[in-house]
């Protein structure tokens, strides 16, 4: 789908054709014996009349292609962490500060996979799937099947099978839906997390952490503020996070 690009050394700009670069030509005009050098300029598009009592410039066909603004995300890069927005559509990427590539590949995993992911596409992992001792970075991760690896979401975490999962978890938020039975190995970095089903963690929030009527969940917690609703339950220390620039932290049940 790409149809130009830019070279990340020398900052020439090219158009791909058939998967290959192309510099753009350029006519020259060329003058009789003794005239002035001739002049260079550079290829124009066709030209393109007004009709009469139309006004503004001309749309091209990228324009008219292109008229609605492409739906976009938000994401982190995986080398430097530094948040951008890319096209959803998009395969892949560059980082605007460490210049570094980045894949934006969706994964569906339905068979064992030892192969480390990489992307900040979204992966599914279905129920005849499973990821064991390999890392996972992407954006949204939904597990239906079995997961054993470190996880690193730029989105939510969100699983709906029972396991263990070994190895350290950091997301955006994490969702523990009703019925699903987990257990953490490592730790878990969250912004905020809900959870309806058994957990078994040891979890850090700088937000909320919230239990819903099906939730029990066991070991050690900190967060900025804890919701539990009626029928979910915890079982463990407790600890309130304070967020940088507050005074107190508030509990609500």
């Amino acid at each position: 789908m790409v149809i130009s690009t830019q070279c990340r050394a020398c900052g020439q700009h090219m158009d791909i054709l058939d998967g290959k670069p192309v510099i753009k030509a350029k006519f020259a005009t060329r003058l009789a014996s003794g005239s002035k050098p001739p002049i260079e300029h550079p290829a124009v598009g066709p030209v393109v009349i007004n009709k009469p009592g139309q006004t503004g410039r001309a749309v091209g066909f990228l324009r008219k292609f292109f008229k609605h603004e492409p739906e976009k995300r938000s994401v982190d890069c995986y080398h430097c962490h530094r948040p951008m927005d890319v096209i959803r559509e998009a395969q892949s990427s560059q980082c605007p500060k460490c210049g570094g590539y980045i894949s934006l590949k969706d994964y569906e995993i339905d068979r064992a996979w030892r192969r480390r992911i990489q992307t900040r596409g979204d992966v599914v992992i279905l129920k005849s799937g499973s990821i064991i001792g390999v890392n996972v970075q992407c954006h949204h991760l939904t597990v239906l099947g079995q997961l054993a690896a470190s996880v690193d979401c730029s989105g939510d975490l969100t699983i709906r099978s029972h396991g263990k999962i070994v190895g350290n978890v950091k997301c955006r938020e994490l969702r523990i839906e009703r019925g699903a039975i987990v257990e953490f190995q490592g730790d878990i970095d969250a912004q905020r997390s809900y959870i309806d089903g058994q957990v078994k963690a040891k979890l850090t929030c700088v937000g909320t952490i919230t239990l819903e009527k099906n939730a029990h969940l066991q070991g050690l917690a900190r967060a900025g503020a804890l919701v539990v609703k009626p029928g979910g339950k915890h079982t463990g220390i407790m600890e309130v996070v304070q967020p940088a620039g507050s005074q107190a932290a508030a509990w609500e049940k």
